[in-house]
């Protein structure tokens, strides 16, 4: 439900980002150090009690303490267990479950269907090592074992040996929505079965679509809505003249695609072209001129999904951005998420998934987001460790245990920031045999560059495993397929992941070449985020601002105008990179059942319709049509075929009528008599336009 997702909200962006600083200038936190702050000297760290601890976020548990008896607060990057760290579980390390139960979820899209679903939390945990294993740790390079089963016996809610899927409340996000009645019902009409073609082109023409769905069954107005963040009129033209394997072609090479007027623009939001160094260094002018640079990266975001030509490296970029996910709003995002979004998201994003789960473990902002930079061997933080296996490779049901996690999050200690760069501290390097998913080393060097390339060995070898070239088939089907896509095409993309060594442009040819692509016509939902972004672009709104219309002085018109309309998105409980925890945001209908978040979206197109944001340039609504028809129901099929690139049903046309108070015979205008701005929102909020 979409108001479930609004994360905290941050200061107001006239406000900057003062107080989003590390304690360290190496932007390492000593263990128990004070939480972020914007002046003077982190508190003393407190010293850890005799015995089995547990290592969170923010260092040790007080001395004396149960680690659920204090309730330290959580990191601002990493979601903690709902209420608190958990009790021990008896003897030994505490409760890791960090799960919390389903959630009621409110408010259903009637409008569209009756449906149910269930909550998900993702979560984390961190731990301490056993007195046994410390005193394997010495100041010099002595080796342990981490595979023995003392060293990572688990706990009761954990077994060693058992996989998490086993002792958790889900197994994987989308699928536990997919898992209620409503979604059972959804699978009911989901194609089935398919086969693979030479060509996408070839694909298409063979496909006949058979499930129920309003949208038309036209293969080019589907791939315009499946590959772009809304089709448009010059997109449908531009598919139409270059054909669909020379249109698709063009959108996988986007380095040639020229950039947008818009895309210029961008220069205007000025922490974009600052490295992280340079934002740490011109923080304070930074500040007083209002420039927040992880929202800026945001808004940076959102012009591209609405003006760029390179539409589909943008929907890829989006769904990277959810399935390796790091959140902007989160303490070190203001330093590093651009450089996130480019070095990692960006340049990578139509190349090999292997190459970027690398980069994304040697960045500064995945260090961080998830603690990394807080483990060291006598004091491992599991947080990165389990989101690489649960979340960024093989998946939750992939087959790793427990005990794959704790040798994890052992071998990859060392990793960290110093000067606003990646580092490797051979001193704070387990060193030992370690065992995990069945990639196994000796492990036997604190020397960086002997250490770092054993993680990197072990980061390609989960994202090429098996399990990840399912996970991320799955993923991707649900992306461009449906809610519930059918075994053939996930088994059939998994096999091109695997073949091509993790290349994405390979899979991606493979999916526009199935026919379950082409078969599954209107079987997906577009989420708040893509619903408002669709309208931006069928309404045609410019980048240029109004005639007459001033900035604050501060920031542009430009820069002004994709700050609200972000904001809206957070409204909507929906905005690039939004998501606090680390599962991103879910790609199923079931997740975003919110009537509310619905009418908020109308309502913006309301605004639209008037021209209200005058950061931007409109259409007219009455000049949307070129040549309005004299009779209102030939208007009205005229502004759907503008709007939603197809006609209305009779039963629809009828709704929409009604809604001006006008026969289907009736003289109008090209204002619609007046109406005409009703009519255009009515029709963006039909069917046709919510689904993709």
């Amino acid at each position: 439900m979409a108001d479930l997702n609004v994360p905290p909200r941050r200061p107001r962006d006239d406000r900057g980002w003062d107080g989003y600083q590390h304690p360290h200038p190496d932007g390492y936190r000593e263990m128990g150090s004070a939480a972020p702050y914007a002046g003077g000297h982190p508190a003393p760290a407190p010293q850890p009690a005799p015995g089995p601890q547990w290592v969170g976020p923010n260092g040790f548990a007080p001395a004396g303490h149960a680690p659920g008896a204090g309730h330290p607060q959580p990191h601002p990057g990493y979601a903690q267990p709902v209420g608190g760290y958990p009790p021990p579980a008896g003897p030994g390390l505490p409760n890791l479950d960090d799960d919390s139960d389903d959630a009621p979820r409110r408010g259903r899209r009637r409008a569209l269907a009756t449906l149910g679903g269930a909550a998900v939390v993702a979560g984390g945990a961190a731990f301490a090592l056993s007195p046994q294993l410390r005193g394997l740790f010495s100041d010099g390079v002595e080796s342990g074992d981490a595979t023995g089963t003392v060293t990572t016996d688990g706990t009761q809610a954990r077994p060693s040996g058992q996989q998490p899927s086993t002792v958790r409340t889900y197994t994987e996000q989308n699928e536990s929505y997919m898992g209620s009645r409503a979604g059972a019902a959804l699978k009911r009409n989901t194609p089935t079965g398919g086969r693979i073609f030479g060509s996408p082109a070839a694909a298409a023409a063979a496909t006949e679509v058979t499930v129920k769905t309003v949208l038309a069954k036209d293969p080019i107005r589907h791939l315009a809505s499946r590959t772009t963040f809304g089709p448009t009129p010059r997109v449908i033209a531009d598919i139409k003249k270059l054909g669909i394997d020379n249109w698709l072609r063009q959108q996988l090479e986007p380095e040639k695609i020229a950039p947008t007027k818009a895309e210029l623009k961008l220069a205007e939001l000025p922490s974009l072209k600052l490295s992280p160094t340079q934002l740490r260094d011109q923080r304070e002018q930074l500040n007083e001129r209002g420039v927040d640079p992880a929202r800026e990266t945001v808004d940076a975001t959102i012009a591209r999904q609405i003006w760029s030509d390179r539409q589909l490296f943008e929907v890829m970029v989006d769904f990277w951005n959810d399935f390796l996910h790091v959140a902007a709003d989160f303490d070190g995002g203001e330093t590093y998420r651009n450089s996130f979004d480019k070095d990692v998201i960006r340049k990578h994003a139509l190349g090999s998934y292997p190459e970027m789960l690398v980069a994304a473990n040697k960045h500064p902002a995945l260090l961080l987001y998830l603690n990394q930079v807080d483990s060291r061997k006598d004091a491992i933080n599991e947080n990165l460790a389990r989101e690489n296996l649960e979340l960024y490779s093989v998946g939750v049901d992939g087959g790793y245990t427990e005990k794959d996690v704790r040798q994890a999050a052992m071998l990859q200690t060392g990793r960290g920031v110093a000067d606003g760069k990646y580092m490797f501290f051979g001193d704070r390097h387990y060193v030992g045999k370690v065992k995990i998913l069945g990639f196994s080393h000796a492990n036997n060097s604190n020397d960086p560059k002997v250490a770092d390339k054993v993680i990197d060995s072990y980061i390609r070898y989960i994202a090429l495993h098996p399990s990840t070239a399912k996970y991320v088939a799955q993923n991707l089907a649900t992306r461009f397929v449906s809610d519930t896509p059918p075994k053939s095409i996930v088994d059939r993309l998994a096999k091109a992941y695997t073949t091509n060594k993790g290349q994405i442009r390979p899979v991606l040819a493979t999916l526009f070449s199935s026919s379950e692509f082409w078969a599954a016509v209107g079987q997906k939902v577009r989420r708040p985020m893509e619903y408002l972004v669709a309208t931006y672009r069928s309404l045609g709104v410019g980048p240029d601002a109004t005639a007459g219309f001033e900035g604050d002085q501060r920031r542009t018109p430009f820069a002004q105008g994709l700050r609200q309309i972000q904001d809206k998105m957070r409204e909507l409980g929906q905005y690039p990179m939004g998501k606090p925890t680390p599962d991103g945001y879910a790609d199923v209908y079931l997740a975003w059942t919110s009537a509310g978040t619905m009418v908020d979206g109308w309502n913006e197109a309301g605004d639209l319709l008037g021209g209200w944001r005058k950061q931007f340039t409109y259409v007219k609504p009455e000049k949307l049509v070129a040549k309005p028809p004299t009779t209102a129901g030939a208007y009205v099929d005229a502004l759907a075929q503008k709007l939603v690139h197809q006609k209305l049903s009779a039963k629809e046309k009828k709704l929409v009528l009604a809604v001006a108070g006008v026969s289907e015979g009736a003289k109008v205008d090209a204002t619609f008599n007046g109406a005409i701005a009703a009519v255009a929102r009515t029709i963006l909020a039909s069917p046709q336009h919510h689904l993709r």
